[in-house]
């Protein structure tokens, strides 16, 4: 959903990525996780579903309902964030963007964060660096 920005679509991803892996399943040679090998898969089917579709025009809403309900602007203020972390996020070079992606949204160590996106460990921290420094200069003190 971070790549997407769309609940829908994101599911519909993660069925085309498990189809992949199958079709794949044959060629996995181990040389990292299997999670790892199943983000990078993951990433290219996002990436895919991204260049086909032009600029995205889901923004991410990610507004967590609490047992007692907020008030109104609580929930815009919420969503407003939500929407500029997103256009943030969409500023960064893909690269960067999918390694922070996966390092926070896909909780991968940098190991794995540099096995999925075909790089070594080193340029997946420095990625990774870069991208926040980026977000912190975009956001400010949101992030």
């Amino acid at each position: 959903m971070s790549w997407l920005g769309s609940q829908a679509e994101a599911e519909e991803a993660a069925q085309e990525t498990l189809l992949a892996a199958l079709d794949a399943l044959g060629q996995f040679r181990g040389d990292g996780t299997v999670r790892a090998w199943l983000f990078g898969i993951a990433r290219r089917v996002c990436a895919r579903r991204v260049e086909t579709r032009g600029r995205r025009e889901a923004r991410l809403r990610l507004v967590h309902a609490d047992a007692d309900s907020p008030d109104a602007a609580a929930l815009l203020a919420t969503r407003r964030r939500a929407e500029r972390v997103r256009l943030a996020l969409e500023q960064l070079k893909p690269s960067e963007r999918d390694a922070v992606v996966l390092r926070y949204e896909g909780e991968l160590s940098f190991r794995e964060v540099a096995d999925a996106c075909g790089i070594d460990e080193a340029a997946a921290r420095k990625r990774v660096s870069r991208a926040l420094e980026r977000l912190r200069q975009d956001l400010g003190q949101e992030l």
